[in-house]
């Protein structure tokens, strides 16, 4: 991933010319790094493993059944080469390449790499979190809770809760809960490249990652809505039933 980073991804950052940007959807941007990076990493994990499933977001734009075998894989990584592109786009560093490893649908070891800000989060499942080579510690909850949101039209009061933004980039939202900057973080949809990184690190930690029905964050219901990481299953219950009825 840092190789990768320093390849293609960082040389880009503040220099893309404007035919280095495309949108695949309105307003859903990806760059000559996103799929350049994407490549790369592709390449690397096939190399390893001819065999292993790779669902990467780009991959995905052009094949949207790809993920639907994430389950039933014995073996398959999913891969976000340049998450928080709109950021990456407008020059912010607030940008993350993410990875996570999945055995039989259930993710086993992430990793999250901020390139611009030089810092890096790996994981492995029953292990705890790594911050720079150093341990995490578990997640607190305090009594005044943090909670963001990744929809726009959600922000704002509700019942106890004063809905704030997101990072725009799922892997620096989880880091910000992991680190104790927020202690709740409510999302839309739950695409898996997003999600299964900052998902085993939350758990690892000691926090919660579910749907707003209480169902626990698993690859294959990515058409589901509403799922919120929190630091602790006390913050999660505090925070689900205001906004519950929101989707």
């Amino acid at each position: 991933m840092r190789e990768v980073a320093e390849e293609v991804i960082t040389p880009r950052f503040r220099a893309l010319d404007a035919d280095q940007v495309m949108e695949k959807n309105p307003g859903d941007l990806v760059t000559v790094a996103d799929q350049e990076a994407e490549g790369l990493i592709t390449a690397a994990l096939l190399a390893d493993d001819p065999g292993v499933l790779v669902v990467g977001e780009e991959a995905t734009a052009s094949d949207p059944e790809l993920p639907t075998r994430l389950p039933g894989a014995e073996r398959a990584f999913t891969v976000d080469p340049v998450d928080g592109t709109k950021n990456f786009v407008h020059g912010s560093p607030d940008h993350a390449v993410m990875l996570s490893e999945l055995r039989r649908g259930e993710v086993v070891r992430a990793w999250i790499l901020h390139p611009a800000h030089g810092v890096a989060y790996v994981a492995e499942r029953g292990a705890g979190v790594e911050r720079d080579g150093v341990a995490m510690s578990p997640m607190t909850t305090p009594s005044d809770l943090t909670v963001v949101t990744s929809s726009p039209r959600l922000e704002g009061r509700h019942g106890d809760l004063d809905l704030g933004p997101t990072a725009w980039s799922c892997g620096i939202d989880y880091p910000w809960l992991l680190e104790g900057r927020v202690h709740g973080v409510l999302y839309t949809r739950g695409l898996p490249w997003d999600h299964c990184p900052g998902s085993l690190m939350v758990r690892e930690l000691g926090g919660t990652v579910a749907y707003l029905d209480g169902t626990p964050y698993r690859v294959g219901e990515s058409g589901r809505v509403g799922l919120l990481a929190a630091s602790s299953p006390q913050a999660w219950d505090a925070v689900a039933p205001q906004v519950a009825d929101l989707y």
